[in-house]
């Protein structure tokens, strides 16, 4: 889902394009006809539109470094608009950009588009200051350098033998050299909000002036020195997901066009073409309806990851094979959704979907498969001592309040700690309100472990019984 939030003056328009599922702002840039787009994600067409709409033209695609979390659109968007691609200094890609000196100014209708080199996320880092049509600096692009409350993890530079200390190093530099001399009161545009796996403890909030972040953010207090930067910035890093190399390597060498991606996994399979391809063990079906739904009853081996969750987020962290073969079963109206926002994270093989849904596969007399599920009253009930419980919230939420006796298994990690489990123990599953003890349910249901009973409402519902909290930290094997 696009949100636009727009600021602007006489001369110059500055919309923040946000888009919640993957926590990322790209910005339209608009001046006297001429329009800038930065760190767009893959469908072009909103941006085409707007700019159609305003009766303006996209000049140049500006990308703040190379992104890992998603795959971005600028190399379509070149391709459609003929617009110039900019990276700053260092970005060596497979497609033509121009690389940008720092400093290197890029005119825009009225408005000034300055390159300021910020490496320290990764090398090619670097963040946008804008200037108005008076010359007055108005506010900063900061890509993952800077988000409001937090910076960017500083561990995810490409084929780089440098250190993640090296990298904060850096990006200490950048942060003192180059953004906080800057205006107090000019705007931070930052790519990613809450929820991004890009930094540990960015706010809600989108957008901020310099001078607020200066009194706020941890990474900028002006007595720091950088040993305790470096400790702070590194402290409380999770290994990153593992799809993020491969949609990084994405946006450096290119990719296939969006609408061959679309074209293909918006195809309607019949029951007969649906059931032959689940047959196959290179092909995986994905279910992404609620999960309450794939409880009460889904196709035997599929998976579960809902687009009313974290969707593109999860699959990229759990799905290892950017190239994995995909069906879908998805709700009436949603397949077009589901196939882009899988694109949006690089897995480009979606075959097709289920024409009409669960409803046919039930028709057709086909085995199904559904999770046994119990209230948190009845998991109160049912515990005992030696009840094997598993948390798969991620480590942070589970340190800090927990069900006695219950173990840490962070859904983030499943595939790699799948073998831990023991087939002759039945496991209760929770997470924080059901959606990734869902996930967890049916990956474990895939690998063969079936002796599991989901806690509906997870923690959130569980604290409201008389089960046992703690804050003790167990260890997290089985």
């Amino acid at each position: 889902m696009f949100n636009f939030v727009s600021v602007e003056s006489k001369e110059m328009k500055i919309e923040q394009i946000y888009t919640d599922c993957l926590a990322e702002a790209a910005y339209y840039i608009e001046s006297n006809g001429e329009v800038a787009i930065v760190d767009p994600l893959r469908e072009t067409q909103p941006y085409l539109d707007k700019a159609t709409e305003n009766g303006a033209k996209i000049k140049y695609i500006f990308e703040t470094h190379f992104h890992a979390d998603f795959v971005s659109g600028h190399v379509d968007l070149a391709k459609k608009t003929g617009a110039k691609i900019i990276y700053g200094p260092t970005a060596k890609t497979g497609y033509d950009i121009i690389e940008a000196t720092d400093g290197q100014e890029f005119k825009v209708g009225d408005v000034t588009i300055k390159v300021l080199h910020t490496p320290g996320h990764t090398l090619e880092s670097s963040t946008f200051l804008v200037i108005d049509e008076n010359g007055k600096e108005h506010g900063i692009i900061t890509g993952d350098t800077l988000f409001i409350g937090d910076v960017g993890r500083p561990d995810l530079a490409i084929k780089s033998n440098l250190t993640r200390e090296d990298l904060a190093e850096m990006l200490f530099d950048s942060l003192r050299n180059k953004i906080m001399p800057l205006p107090d009161d000019i705007i931070v545009y930052p790519a990613h909000g809450a929820g991004s796996s890009c930094g540990k403890n960015m706010s809600s909030e989108t957008k901020d002036t310099l001078g607020n972040q200066k009194a706020t953010n941890y990474a900028l207090r002006a007595d720091m020195t950088k040993a305790e930067f470096l400790k702070e910035v590194l402290t409380g890093i999770l290994p990153a997901p593992q799809y993020f190399p491969k949609n990084a390597m994405m946006n450096k060498s290119g990719y296939k066009e969006i609408g061959e991606v679309m074209t293909q996994g918006n195809t309607a399979l019949s029951i007969f073409e649906f059931q032959e391809l689940s047959k196959q063990e290179d092909v995986l079906v994905l279910d992404v309806r609620t999960e309450q739904e794939f409880i009460s009853a889904h196709i035997p081996n599929s998976i579960f990851i809902g687009l009313n969750g974290s969707f593109a987020l999860w699959v990229g962290a759990l799905i290892v094979d950017l190239n994995q073969k995909i069906i879908l079963i998805t709700p009436e109206g949603k397949e077009k959704e589901a196939v882009l926002r899988l694109a949006r994270v690089g897995y480009d093989n979606v075959l097709g979907y289920l024409k009409g849904g669960i409803n046919v596969w039930k028709i057709a007399g086909n085995e199904l498969d559904d999770i046994e599920a119990i209230t948190p009253a009845e998991f109160e009930e049912t515990l005992n001592s030696t009840s094997a419980i598993l948390d798969v919230r991620k480590p942070s939420e589970y340190n800090a309040e927990h069900v006695e006796n219950a173990k840490s298994f962070p859904l983030d990690y499943i595939n790699d700690n799948l073998n831990t489990m023991n087939d002759d123990s039945s496991y209760f599953i929770h997470c924080k309100s059901g959606y990734r003890s869902v996930i967890a349910c049916s990956i474990m249901k895939r690998n063969g472990i079936h002796d599991i009973v989901n806690v509906e409402g997870g923690f959130d519902q569980i604290v409201k019984t008389n089960v046992t909290i703690t804050d003790f930290i167990c260890p997290s094997t089985l």
